[in-house]
């Protein structure tokens, strides 16, 4: 019976992990104004193929109004850009889909420059519109 009951555990705790969304998985990291900020996020897409989903990532990059938007297909990754404050310091934006099993992991990393500022929260809603670009 423990056995059964330890099993169904990390069943659980796999399932969990699987049905992370790009909202929970979302963290941020460095010091504002004084260093590069970095805005990250993951999420699992179960049955799908990393070719299709980055394509299609990349057409969501390009409505969240990034620029110089390109794939490379043998880092199946979509990088981009944009200038926001008329400054010419840019904000980069890289995608990464990995086939993962019968599924594809997407990851995203926004970075922007020491003394730049912005919302964490308008950050994460880009980020995971991004990601719901994968389906």
């Amino acid at each position: 019976m423990k056995f059964a009951v330890a099993t169904f555990g990390l069943v659980l705790i796999a399932s969990a992990a699987q049905a992370a969304t790009c909202e929970t998985n979302f963290k941020v990291s460095g010091v504002p104004l004084m260093s590069a900020m970095s805005y990250k996020s993951w999420q699992e897409f179960p049955k799908a193929k990393a070719s299709t989903v980055l394509q299609k990532l990349a057409q969501a990059v390009s409505a969240e109004g990034f620029s110089g938007v390109k794939i490379d297909k043998a880092l199946s990754s979509v990088d981009a850009f944009q200038e926001t404050t008329g400054s010419g310091r840019i904000q980069t934006l890289r995608v990464v889909a990995r086939q993962k099993g019968a599924g594809v992991r997407v990851d995203v990393v926004f970075n922007i420059q020491a003394g730049q500022v912005t919302d964490k929260a308008v950050v994460r809603e880009g980020i995971c519109n991004i990601m719901a670009g994968a389906l």
